[in-house]
């Protein structure tokens, strides 16, 4: 070969090597990941998903990246971050916080695939049915808000005297109403008072607990909402400053101080979203894959702060729960 003709060749070559890097770059795909709660208390659920993601072959900075969205508890951001993400051309969805987020997500595209955790999701106008969704999105169902009745009977037994009971929900949370028919329901079968506070901001939860604590009630459940979620730590504080037994929709409140709670296992939900996830990645449609009934629950009792508020917990509830913190 000729100089002038090998120098031509290796110039041609060079001139490619960024064009395929580049295309390398873009075969990579990039996963949307919308939340209506915040990062700082999403860190073990973050965790799971990419479990998840894992089982199905993905690592994230290796084959796949996710790009993140979190509103914080400002559920009217989520359409705006929703439409970042489409705009951003992810390959899926993965969209977390129950319905007012996986609506979020539907609107802004109906062709981006989307795998959503959420509650009641033939209700909410998201699926067909259980076992054909349709369309482009497939659930993770915690049915977490449904819990409202279970999380009464489990309160009313370690405060068996108490006559009236709070219940504290967040107006703005669309899924809100589900669990107030529910837990209203519970009440009138068991005979007791429900006394519904609400709360949409940090300023509204220290005045409904103000509130309840001067009405006098003798336990209060904590309504499921990624709001709260946000605020996690502010109500577990109040609970124990007002020294009411408090029984919460996650694993975690427990875990950071409260006294008791009973729930899907999230940390599962998480992790199922991310398997879907990376199935849809590798061909399968979400109109294709079943919505995922939760069927692990967790009861978690935390004796400290039963101590500190007084209550002397069943021996029987202590056997039946999934974790006990001494």
């Amino acid at each position: 070969m000729r100089r002038r003709e090998f120098i031509t060749l290796i110039s041609g070559t060079a001139a490619t090597w960024p064009l395929a890097a580049h295309a390398q770059q873009a075969a990579t795909p990039l996963i949307g990941f919308l939340s209506s709660r915040s990062p700082n208390e999403s860190e073990a659920l973050i965790a799971a998903f990419r479990q998840g993601l894992a089982e199905a072959g993905y690592a994230e900075g290796q084959n796949v990246h996710l790009t993140f969205r979190w509103a914080e508890g400002r559920y009217d951001r989520l359409p705006e971050l929703a439409t970042e993400l489409v705009k951003s051309q992810v390959a899926v969805i993965a969209s977390v916080g129950g319905s007012v987020s996986a609506l979020a997500a539907k609107s802004a595209s109906s062709t981006v695939p989307i795998v959503a955790i959420t509650s009641d999701p033939v209700k909410a106008g998201l699926v067909a049915s259980f076992n054909r969704p349709g369309g482009n999105i497939t659930v993770v169902s915690p049915s977490s808000t449904l819990l409202s009745a279970k999380r009464l009977g489990l309160l009313r037994e370690l405060v068996s005297t108490a006559t009236l009971i709070g219940a504290l929900f967040n107006p703005k949370f669309p899924d809100t109403a589900t669990q107030l028919e529910d837990i209203e329901d519970a009440a009138h079968a068991i005979g007791i008072q429900i006394r519904i506070v609400n709360a949409s901001s940090e300023q509204e939860i220290e005045a409904a607990f103000a509130s309840l604590s001067q009405q006098g009630i003798g336990g209060l459940v904590s309504g499921t909402d990624p709001f709260f979620d946000t605020r996690r730590d502010q109500i577990i504080a109040l609970a124990a400053h007002y020294a009411v037994p408090t029984i919460y929709s996650q694993r975690a409140y427990t875990v950071a101080g409260g006294l008791i709670s009973y729930a899907p296992s999230f940390a599962e939900a998480y992790r199922q979203a991310g398997v879907y996830t990376g199935r849809i990645l590798k061909g399968e449609k979400p109109a294709d894959l079943p919505v995922v009934q939760a069927t692990k629950f967790e009861l978690v009792i935390n004796l400290q702060t039963a101590k500190a508020l007084g209550l002397k917990v069943p021996v029987s509830m202590q056997l039946l729960a999934d974790e006990v913190i001494e």
